[in-house]
């Protein structure tokens, strides 16, 4: 296997094999034996190390991710047995050690492969299957859930509460991307009603970095660090990151959802390409392709029409994505 170097932004803490070893002799010498090899990863919130066959170490790498230990802890355990598709299985958590500063987990190991849209057998079915788990999900007891906050990027708040940032980065991508396009469609979103009903789960995260595929079919979905209960409009980014025209289609009516939820899913996959955009553009590559990749689908599904009023054009038009460079 390849050696990975992790690309390392500012706000993130350094990690290696050395270091999981040192942690693992001290706090689990159970495991202390096995191989460590680094997981090849776009994510920032966190390192992988798979140990052994069966086993992965997950630390965070930046401050922003250290509440979701404890609460992955807490919560999948309760959830996991109640979804469709298989979650990840906390098997231990560690605690600050060897220079690390945070807490830290070790869970069970899920095969697959990432969820690539051309290596997806029938992206209409996998739409479907995603649309049962976010069902499925959304169902459970949310009682005493997790509300957004720094845990989870606020992933469920009121879309108006990203304006700020949205506005920031904006500025910040004038001469990168059509900035006035992308300013009238976050305009448009920010006009779709509000969520006006009890706060459900929700993952937060959707996209192809946290699903797995085996054998060409969606199998698990991962990396809950974004979970919490909330307006789950912010789940429908997978339809724009993901999916291409027909299978987007397929995804929505699945999931049966209105014109309101619908346009402010979009604003949350606009607004989430449009931060991401400035923060990692001299850092991840990965994170900067898929952000522009999502750009191009979602804002060539809007009509002139639609970006003057909250509508949702009744036939959007194809684009054709931006290929995601090497990891």
């Amino acid at each position: 296997m390849a050696r990975v170097v992790w690309v390392v932004h500012p706000d993130e803490v350094y990690t290696d094999s050395a270091l999981v070893s040192r942690l693992l002799a001290m706090q689990f010498p159970q495991w202390a034996a096995l191989p460590i090899q680094p997981v090849a990863s776009a994510g920032t919130d966190n390192a992988l190390y798979r140990l052994g066959d069966e086993l992965v170490v997950r630390l965070p790498r930046v401050h922003w991710a250290v509440g979701q230990v404890e609460k992955e802890q807490q919560w999948l355990p309760k959830l996991a047995p109640q979804l469709p598709l298989a979650v990840p299985a906390p098997l231990a958590m560690g605690v600050p050690g060897e220079g690390y500063p945070w807490h830290w987990s070790v869970y069970r190991w899920l095969d697959g492969k990432n969820a690539i849209l051309d290596q997806l057998t029938d992206p209409s079915k996998a739409a479907r299957t995603l649309a049962a788990f976010i069902t499925a999900l959304q169902s459970l007891d949310a009682t005493h859930g997790p509300a957004p906050g720094e845990h989870n990027s606020g992933r469920g708040v009121p879309l108006g509460e990203r304006d700020a940032a949205v506005r920031r980065a904006l500025t910040k991508l004038q001469g990168r991307i059509d900035s006035d396009t992308a300013t009238k469609a976050w305009e448009v979103a920010l006009q779709a009603p509000v969520w006006n009903h009890a706060p459900v789960w929700i993952h937060g995260d959707l996209h192809s970095g946290n699903l797995l595929a085996t054998n060409g079919q969606l199998s698990a979905v991962i990396d809950f660090g974004c979970l919490g209960v909330g307006d789950p409009a912010c789940e429908l980014i997978v339809a724009w990151n993901l999916f291409d025209t027909d299978s987007r289609q397929v995804f929505r009516e699945a999931l049966a959802i209105d014109d309101a939820m619908w346009e402010r899913g979009r604003g949350w996959a606009l607004s989430m390409a449009l931060i991401a955009l400035p923060y990692y553009w001299e850092t991840n590559p990965t994170i900067v392709n898929a952000s522009l990749h999502t750009l191009d689908t979602l804002l060539g599904t809007y009509t002139k029409s639609s970006l003057t009023m909250f509508a949702v054009p009744a036939t959007p038009v194809r684009r054709s994505g931006r290929p995601a460079r090497s990891k």
